[in-house]
């Protein structure tokens, strides 16, 4: 009897764990391996997502306007990534929501980095001044990229048709393209620009942060998935948020001096990063290249509406775009910059 018990008693366990992951709302979100989606694997590794009650899966891209596509199409339920010309048209045509943010050009706090092959660098290429007539690789036409190169010709007044782009689809793309000399310089995330360095195929020559900081990029769902799911949606930003307070704890904090220090809370990050970030960074990698992420995933609202008028401005955004329309912000509470009324 007492057997019998004990296997009813098992049966029921078990019955009862099977229906609390069936019960579970599933959600996908698509991103990239770099160290700038780090709140998404904390959430993940840490269990956050789970105690909301969600299975998420996420799905792993190779440059952002992918993520965005994939997004705006239904493939996945939210995407994570930077702000490109074409997420801004999917999103003006309706496809897709901005809800929070995720990483953004913070002075002090490296991220995208103007990096030249090692041949035009012993040739003198030592200056972000000197594009004007050098042959750039980039992902896309209209990637974060290519924004980043348009500001920085505004700052140092040339003239951005006077760099050739090369358009090369991927980051793994554009890092061979650096390797093989095809370009004379790339821009690229802190890890892999790191990784070129040390294998003395580029030499990183600056930083966007220290040229033309901005929002770069931010946490957003299909429309249709926020006007149907909403409740997910809000679990899936409070475990996002909680992840971002962790990242910030462990890997932004500075010194009186103004110096990044990293105590125990880091070293945990840390692994759960080099879990996930491709090419695996080591510990001081990931330290140096953990952009600036705001702790409760607030956005610079004013800067993207400043993003969209420099993209309709280039002809990569469509004029009819309401920046006011692609941006739900009631999901996060207090968000930076708002524009003036």
């Amino acid at each position: 009897m007492k057997k019998l018990l004990a296997a009813l008693c098992g049966l029921m366990i078990v019955a009862a764990g099977q229906a609390l992951a069936q019960d579970k709302e599933k959600l996908s979100i698509a991103a990239l391996r770099f160290v700038s989606s780090s709140p998404i694997f904390i959430a993940q590794e840490k269990g956050y997502f789970a105690a909301e009650g969600l299975e998420v899966e996420i799905k792993f891209f190779e440059a952002a306007q992918p993520i965005a596509v994939a997004t705006a199409g239904g493939d996945t339920d939210l995407g994570i990534t930077g702000f490109t010309g074409g997420f801004y048209n999917l999103a003006g045509k309706g496809a897709l929501k901005v809800i929070a943010a995720q990483s953004r050009e913070e002075p002090g706090y490296d991220f995208v980095a103007y990096v030249v092959n090692a041949k035009a660098h012993e040739a003198g290429f030592k200056s972000v001044t000197q594009f004007p007539g050098k042959t750039v690789g980039i992902t896309t036409v209209g990637s974060t990229f290519h924004y980043n190169l348009g500001k920085l010709a505004e700052k140092r007044n040339f003239k951005l048709e006077d760099v050739q782009l090369k358009p090369l689809q991927s980051i793994p793309n554009v890092m061979a393209a650096l390797k093989g000399a095809q370009v004379d310089a790339v821009l690229l995330p802190a890890n892999n620009a790191y990784a070129l360095e040390k294998e003395g195929a580029g030499k990183i020559i600056g930083w966007v942060h220290q040229e033309t900081p901005w929002q770069l990029g931010g946490l957003f769902a299909n429309t249709k998935v926020v006007e149907t799911r909403r409740p997910a949606v809000e679990k899936f930003v409070r475990a996002y948020q909680k992840a971002c307070a962790d990242y910030a704890e462990g890997l932004l904090q500075k010194d009186a001096q103004g110096q990044r220090t990293f105590g125990p809370k880091a070293d945990e990050l840390i692994a759960i990063i080099q879990k996930y970030v491709e090419p695996k960074p080591s510990v001081e990698q990931v330290k140096g290249s953990a952009s600036y992420i705001d702790p409760q995933g607030r956005l610079l609202v004013n800067d993207i509406y400043s993003q969209v008028r420099w993209y309709q401005a280039n002809g990569m955004v469509d004029k009819t775009v309401d920046t006011s329309k692609i941006l739900d912000l009631n999901f996060v509470k207090g968000h930076l910059d708002l524009p003036k009324r």
